[in-house]
């Protein structure tokens, strides 16, 4: 399937489909089971973004998946990871968890902690390639990420950062207030997805607040202001797939 994405979108938090199940709070910008809207199922190859508060000791059973990228991120807290490739582990703030579920995976995540909440944002991205064999990593950037620049967590091509099947790369910055920086895209006919984790910024000429999110294609650039300190995630992907 082809698809070509609009120019620009902007995704202001409080826009974004609602899932309350007690156990689970999930914020969805794009639509994600029972929430649907037409104007709002991808931007180019970026699927998903759930941004999920999960109660201390719950979780989500085993249950499969096949080719989707799947990218999680610990805002706060941390999840406990299980797949049927082997891997058990523990996903700490400051990791960064990446899963090609390829030709098919088995998985499950709780919330680590039985007294504490977890938030993360959950990201799923169209793979390159269909049905390889599937594949776990994780790392941890927590040193990486100094104040000021945007580092480079998940990419098909830098060695420092988590590997992905898909032209796609996911870069996060802690920027102090009054901080003003320029970020290229890394790809050629890209599109740039940039979502405000925390914080007060200008994308472009696009004011931002805590959970809101812009994206643009037709940039090989973005400029990026901070009226507050604040957490970014930028969302670089192909724009048909």
């Amino acid at each position: 399937m082809n698809v070509k994405s609009k120019k620009m979108v902007s995704h202001q938090a409080d826009t974004r489909g609602l899932a309350n199940h007690g156990w689970l709070i999930s914020r969805h910008t794009f639509s994600f089971a029972g929430y649907y809207n037409p104007d709002r199922v991808n931007f180019g190859a970026l699927r998903v973004l759930n941004d999920d508060i999960v109660k201390p000791g719950m979780g989500f059973g085993t249950h499969p998946h096949d080719n989707m990228e799947i990218i999680s991120i610990p805002i706060s807290g941390s999840l406990a990871h299980k797949d049927s490739t082997g891997h058990e582990r523990e996903i700490k703030t400051g990791e960064v968890q990446i899963m090609s579920a390829g030709s098919g995976i088995y998985h499950s995540e709780y919330n680590y902690s039985k007294t504490e909440e977890v938030n993360f944002l959950q990201i799923w991205i169209l793979p390159k390639e269909r049905n390889i064999s599937p594949r776990y990593d994780q790392k941890d950037f927590s040193e990486l990420l100094k104040p000021n620049e945007m580092v480079t967590v998940v990419s098909p091509t830098n060695e420092n950062a988590l590997w992905i099947n898909q032209e796609a790369v996911l870069s996060m910055g802690i920027l102090k207030e009054n901080t003003s920086l320029s970020h290229k895209l890394q790809f050629n006919n890209h599109g740039i997805y940039a979502f405000l984790i925390e914080g007060e910024a200008k994308i472009n000429e696009t004011e931002l607040n805590r959970r809101d999110a812009v994206g643009f294609f037709g940039q090989k650039e973005i400029s990026i202001a901070t009226k507050r300190d604040s957490r970014l995630l930028l969302i670089e992907v192909p724009e048909i797939y």
